[in-house]
């Protein structure tokens, strides 16, 4: 068993080599470890920052078993590895955290809002749908409008299709290939929400201020926190992220999007098991980010203080935007974090800027 809290110079294992990755791995040199990230690309943005890098796919097993070896803990950065990676580390004898439970809910669409469910925590109305038939009959019992998406993978607006009239559900199900998928019922809600939570070894659980999200065609545009928001909204997003990182015995950094639906009344969206696209943020707006606070979580240290320190609004820069990074970086109130990334596709999140103002 690995002895916590970890000391420096110790070594922290990342799957995956994004953005995400790579803003783990430097936080994690700050503090004085190094991270050694695996995946399946010898040019990553995560592994050109990483103090070693492993190229290999998440199934390898000689991948994995050095991995193992050289790192006291590992996490990912993203929650599409496979199970089975985890239960390969595992066997190995090193620790894992998030653990593989959260990682399994949050892959499984109707295995999250069933967890979110039974640990009382709110979210639309949903239906397991696995033919063109449960479509169908799935659209006439939820009502349409009505979102039917992918049970696995999909992000970003990937894998998901609204269905305007019931006799159009057949068609939108084998659209998406005629995988298992859920049906999720329109939500009335005023404006995205999310919470980025994190709990530790010890079972403390802090909270960052809630963030409002802007989404386009799928993909998250901007983020503003802290929020305006009222006691009773704070109130319910303590009380969810309690109950969802509670339930899961979770250790490390969580995003919880949620949808406000008005009265104080959160409902949950999805879970992230990692750092979240919506906490960027915190990079600039807090004493202690959410990537420092994942690795102090994992490594078993004290969590950090999570209050703002400044109002920020976050902007993902998509595509071709990061060439204008010298104008962006001429911005007296902005804060350029760009990925290291090749091929500036459309859509594709290359870096983002925190345009940071007082609080």
């Amino acid at each position: 068993m690995t002895p916590f809290p970890l000391p420096p110079r110790s070594a922290i294992g990342i799957l995956g080599g994004g953005q995400l990755g790579r803003m783990l791995a430097l936080a994690a040199a700050r503090l004085g470890f190094d991270a050694v990230v695996l995946g399946p690309e010898a040019d990553s943005p995560a592994g050109r920052v990483a103090a070693r890098q492993i190229v290999g796919a998440f199934d390898d097993p000689l991948a994995l078993k050095q991995l193992s070896q050289a790192a006291s803990v590992i996490t990912f950065e993203f929650e599409n590895v496979p199970a089975s990676t985890l239960e390969r580390l595992a066997a190995y004898g090193v620790a894992i955290a998030p653990g593989s439970r959260a990682l399994a809910v949050s892959q499984d669409r109707v295995e999250e809002k069933t967890f979110l469910n039974a640990a009382g925590v709110a979210t639309v109305a949903f239906q397991a749908v696995n033919s063109a038939e449960d479509a169908a009959l799935a659209a006439a019992r939820l009502g349409t409008p009505a979102l039917l998406k992918t049970r696995r993978e999909g992000y970003d607006g990937k894998g998901q299709v609204w269905i305007e009239h019931a006799a159009k559900a057949a068609a939108a199900f084998e659209s998406l290939g005629g995988v298992a998928c859920i049906l999720e019922a329109a939500a009335p809600f005023e404006r995205e929400l999310s919470v980025i939570a994190a709990r530790g070894r010890d079972g403390e659980i802090v909270l960052y201020p809630l963030g409002e999200n802007h989404h386009e065609n799928g993909v998250l545009r901007r983020t503003n926190a802290p929020a305006r928001i009222t006691p009773q909204i704070a109130e319910h997003a303590e009380r969810i992220a309690h109950q969802v990182l509670n339930g899961l015995d979770y250790v490390g950094v969580m995003g919880i999007e949620l949808f406000e639906v008005g009265g104080g009344v959160l409902l949950v969206n999805e879970l992230a098991p990692r750092v979240h696209n919506t906490g960027h943020w915190t990079q600039d707006g807090c004493e202690v980010d959410q990537f420092e606070q994942h690795i102090r979580a994992i490594a078993g240290w004290p969590l950090g203080p999570t209050d703002a320190i400044r109002r920020v609004e976050m902007i993902n820069l998509l595509g071709a935007e990061a060439d204008d990074w010298l104008a962006l970086a001429s911005e007296p109130e902005g804060r350029l974090h760009l990925y290291g990334k090749y091929g500036a596709a459309p859509g594709r999140k290359m870096g983002h800027i925190n345009r940071v103002h007082s609080v």
